[in-house]
């Protein structure tokens, strides 16, 4: 499923811990690494150079820390803006993933204080895995999923199955959050969260491939409600379907509804304690 990885890192050392705990799959061990730094343009010369020779040392840092063998990671420093520079190399990589560390900023912050995952998240079509600066890189075993059974959701529960399936002791979380309790109390959904009819495709494929799993349902507004159970739960990852919902004649312009945070995946994005994954759906 993924095969090619883009590592974008900045030196703080998140992004490559996650590949490291990524790189337990068995499968994913298989997958070709890019990591890439991007060094700003600087107004001088010195002031470039300066910056370059900086900048090949954090990569060279980063390689050295992947547990790979350093002639199957390919390192690419690049100069320029690195929002577009990120973009470009995942398309010239052909990446399936893209690791990218985030500061969590939200809304209108993200906007004034050029946020380079934002921007990437918002222009590229490629599923990213979201590191934020505040938390702790855990090995995978619990993977939580976000499961309405919407075309985006069924996307990401593939991309949990697989990551779960490869998991050593890997335990799947499906969640849901109810908007209509249809007469029933928010307690009777928690206590039949199992019952609940969103989750029969999804909890049947998990046992078509004998993934333990568990569900738990919340009530509510949706952003809120899936991190609070990703916390709950203790996920050590979630997974969320984030689809592309502009025009193709629009693809180069930033969704500004997005930006401001209206949708579910900007919200976890920035609120989850744990790293996302956002899948991505053409639909």
């Amino acid at each position: 499923m993924i095969q090619k990885i883009l590592v974008a890192v900045a030196g703080r050392g998140l992004c490559e811990e996650m590949l490291n705990m990524l790189m337990d799959l068995p499968s994913l061990q298989k997958a070709s690494v890019t990591v890439l730094h991007v060094v700003p343009t600087q107004i001088t010369a010195d002031a470039m150079s300066d910056k370059l020779e900086e900048g090949g040392k954090i990569l060279a840092e980063a390689v050295k820390s992947i547990k790979l063998d350093p002639s199957k990671v390919n390192p690419r420093l690049k100069q320029g803006d690195p929002k577009d520079i990120v973009c470009q190399v995942a398309d010239e990589e052909d990446a399936d993933l893209i690791i990218m560390g985030s500061r969590g900023l939200g809304r209108l912050q993200a906007i004034l204080e050029n946020s380079v995952s934002q921007y990437v998240f918002q222009l590229t079509s490629r599923p990213m895995l979201l590191v934020k600066d505040d938390i702790y890189v855990k090995k995978l075993r619990r993977i939580a999923v976000a499961f309405d059974g919407s075309p985006e959701a069924q996307e990401a529960l593939q991309m949990a199955l697989a990551l779960t399936k490869e998991a050593q002791g890997g335990q799947l979380i499906l969640t849901h959050v109810n908007k209509d309790l249809s007469g029933k109390s928010a307690e009777d959904y928690t206590a039949n969260a199992e019952n609940d009819p969103t989750f029969a495709p999804a909890i049947a494929q998990a046992k078509q491939m004998g993934i333990s799993y568990r569900c738990v349902t919340g009530t509510g507004k949706p952003g809120p409600e899936i991190c609070r159970i990703a916390e709950e739960v203790n996920a050590d990852l979630l997974i969320l379907g984030s689809p592309d919902r502009r025009p193709t004649v629009a693809k180069s312009f930033v969704d500004l509804d997005r930006l401001l945070g209206n949708s579910l995946s900007d919200y976890v994005r920035v609120y989850a304690g744990c790293p996302v994954l956002l899948t991505r759906h053409a639909g």
